[in-house]
């Protein structure tokens, strides 16, 4: 199969999907695809382009539509409403790819599509009522608690366990009934999250 820059993308997310974010190397991805390990800088520059195009592969799945549609007027969308969609999107984007998340996160960003989709949110922000000076705050405060679910969820779920705790513990213990597990769940726990921080941003708006 002729070799291009998007089967390149393909095998560096199969790569790191299955053997996480240290194994990619230009070498290792030229075993991947069957090339020797100069072919594949007809395509790509090195592995920090690699990278990029692996972010912007994940961003092309997140959906920024809503904020487009953001204004302060009662019939329009909302600033939160947009924020909220943005993150479920985003959560569900990274959490198909959780081994790239540290790798990312640590990374510098140059992809353009990245900044486009950063823009968005920000005009979304800006539209909704939210000052200039808090735009990017607000929106890396959710991408954190994103990132972070992200590995929550993909997380044994035995990870806490009413088993390893010693019975001296008594509250944690009984917390951790099975019983409660759907209310205890890392999903469960992204939403909780999610719902408090977007309450919170909108009394911090109301405030400004």
């Amino acid at each position: 199969m002729r070799l291009n820059r998007q089967r390149l993308v393909d095998a560096a997310l199969v790569l790191v999907d299955e053997e996480g974010a240290e194994a990619l190397s230009m070498r290792t991805l030229a075993s991947r695809v069957d090339r020797q390990v100069s072919s594949l800088y007809n395509h790509v520059s090195g592995r920090a382009e690699l990278i990029e195009l692996m972010r912007a592969r994940i961003v092309s799945d997140i959906d920024v539509g809503p904020f487009a549609s953001v204004s302060s007027s009662a019939d329009r969308v909302r600033w939160d409403e947009a924020l909220e969609s943005w993150a479920r999107s985003y959560l569900r984007a990274f959490a198909a790819h959780p081994n790239l998340i540290r790798l990312l996160a640590t990374t510098s960003i140059s992809d353009l599509s990245t900044y486009q989709m950063y823009d968005a949110v920000v005009a979304g922000l800006r539209r909704g009522g939210w000052p200039e000076t808090r735009t990017v705050a607000v929106m890396r405060t959710v991408e954190a608690h994103v990132l972070g679910s992200a590995l929550d969820i993909i997380a044994p779920d035995d990870l806490i366990a009413q088993d390893s705790a010693d019975e001296r513990f008594s509250e944690i213990r009984a917390a951790l009934d099975p019983r409660f597990a759907e209310s205890s769940s890392a999903v469960a726990a992204f939403d909780l999250g999610l719902r408090a921080l977007i309450a919170g941003l909108r009394q911090e708006v109301c405030d400004w």
